[in-house]
């Protein structure tokens, strides 16, 4: 380890807990890759799609206490 990395990580640890969170939070985001843009256009168009199912009545929402309830018990 370097003489720089050793001292970062030693001025990091004297953070609060929460400092401490919030700034490996921040470390492993930066090494997250760019979106696929592809991908992003296809999440897009997905979104829009469910969206107007919905605007239209083709479909029914089901609330989120429904929706964790049902999760909660699958996971039993």
């Amino acid at each position: 380890m370097s003489v720089v990395l050793k001292k970062l990580e030693d001025e990091a640890m004297k953070l609060s807990p929460r400092s401490r969170a919030r700034l490996a939070e921040r470390l492993i985001a930066s090494l997250e890759e760019a979106p696929d843009p592809d991908a992003v256009r296809l999440w897009i168009a997905e979104a829009e799609r469910r969206e107007a199912e919905l605007s239209s009545g083709k479909i029914k929402g089901v609330p989120a206490g429904k929706v964790f309830k049902r999760a909660r018990s699958a996971l039993r």
